[in-house]
Formats: structure tokens, sequence, C-alpha cells
């Protein structure tokens, strides 16, 4: 169901923002787990206590006890939301309603492939993406962590964490790729694909800042990755993460659907 030579060439051109994203985490991985030590914990225990919502609010929290509880506080929050986030919002509007707007889709549609095997093609490319950039910056957490602190980091509980990672960037790029196919103009691609997760996490932000804002937790998608609860292995948090895992497979399908049925007025 693959056109490979569309594959290849799609994702050559996700090399460039993947190189840009994975250059982030890559910093930011690296500085926060080598601030795990308990001078340095005291110091950013110090500015919650200055700036309690603020930090709060970003999913940052004091106390960790253990190197995951500590990476969770000051990655999982924030980092590994954002920049997976946005590849997702950028790579997703670029596979199909970037062709339709410049109207580059009728050459593709000129060549002797189906519909469906060109959107299946460019979810592929999303999912590839998508994957590449957790299964990096896993490897990288995991090459930092025993470099610096050797056998403190629960690698099994990280490699669970992240799975669950991977299902909400995989739902937010199902949103994204739901968008490209719906919107024939980018414009309107980008308002949807990146306006809906964007107002999500706003709204989670709300949730974590303060008793008063908590219901703000049950209208957004994020309040199902529970980074804590996953690895304390609660039978909640992993439904959640399953739920964003089903959606994601909605979403891409209902995406092809879409697509293939739509009068692109080429």
């Amino acid at each position: 169901m693959l056109n490979m030579t569309l594959y290849k060439r799609e994702m050559k051109g996700s090399l460039k923002l993947l190189i840009l994203f994975a250059a982030i985490i890559s910093m930011y991985v690296t500085i926060i787990i080598r601030m795990y030590d308990p001078e340095m914990m005291a110091t950013l225990d110090s500015f919650y206590e200055i700036m309690p919502e603020l930090m709060a609010s970003v999913g940052m929290s004091t106390g960790a006890t253990s190197l995951i509880g500590f990476m969770i506080s000051y990655l999982y929050g924030f980092i590994l939301l954002i920049f997976p986030m946005v590849f997702c919002i950028l790579r997703g509007n670029g596979l199909i309603a970037q062709y339709v707007d410049k109207g580059s889709m009728v050459t593709l549609l000129a060549a002797p492939i189906k519909r469906s095997t060109i959107a299946i093609t460019q979810v592929s490319v999303l999912i590839s993406g998508t994957l590449l950039l957790m299964i990096y910056a896993t490897g990288l957490e995991v090459t930092i962590a025993q470099t610096c602190f050797p056998g403190e980091l629960a690698i099994s509980e990280l490699l669970t964490l992240n799975a669950a990672l991977a299902c909400l960037h995989l739902f937010i790029g199902g949103i994204c790729f739901f968008s490209s196919c719906i919107f024939s103009d980018t414009k309107y691609s980008i308002a949807f694909g990146a306006g809906v997760p964007g107002l999500m996490y706003v709204l989670q932000m709300l949730a974590n800042a303060g008793e008063k804002a908590d219901v703000m937790k049950h209208f957004t998608f994020f309040t199902l990755f529970d980074a804590n609860g996953i690895v304390a292995g609660e039978s909640g948090a992993v439904i959640g993460s399953l739920t964003l895992l089903i959606g994601a497979i909605a979403l891409y399908a209902i995406g092809i659907i879409v697509f293939c049925k739509k009068d692109l007025h080429i």
C-alpha cells in the first residue's frame, strides 16, 4: 500500500526538521539530566517556591526522589511535549494541504498511484518522523543518564513512559493529518492543526496551575498522558495512553477516507 518513491522523497523532506528538533531535544535533555544532584535540585525547588503557579503550569514539581521522577518533573511537562508537537504540526500540514494549496497534488495524482496509496504513504511519513524523534529522545536519555549517573535510571520505566508519550504525539499527528486532509488551504489547515493541540496545551497549563482551574483537565486530551501514573503502573494511566493510540488510528483512518473522497478541484 506504500509508494516507496514518494515515501523516500517525503522522508528526505522531513530530514531538516528532524535534525532541528533532535538538536533542540539533545540540548535540553543533556542539560536537565546533568542537573540531577542534591544541590541543583534544591535550587530548582527554590525557584518553584518563588513562582509555584508558573512552574506547575508547565508540569514542573518538587520533591523528586529518583532520576526518572526528576526527568518527569523537568522534561515531560514541557520540553518533550512541545517540540515533538511542533514537528507534527509543521510536517502534518506539508503532507496533504500544502500540495493541494500549491497545485502540486495534480502531479502526484497524474502518476498511476491510487489516492489511498498517496494518503497511506503520507501517514507513514508522519508516523515515521514522530517515532524517530521518540526513539532518538529515548536513546539520548538512556545514554546521558547512564554516563552521568550509572545505574540510577529505571530503563524499563523510561521505555514504558516514552511509549505512552509516543501515543500522545501520534494522536497529535492524527489531528494535524486530519486537518490537512479536510482543508485545501494551508492557512486553515495550520489554524486547525496547530490551534487544537495549542488550545489543549493551554488548558492543561491552566489545570496544572491551581485548584481553581483544575476543572480544565476534563477538556484537554493532554490529561490522558499521565507520566507519573505510567511509571507507577496505574491502570488509569495505561488506559489513557491506549485511548490516545486508538484515537490516533481513528484520526489517520478518517483522514485517509476524507482525502480519497474529497473533490480537490484540480
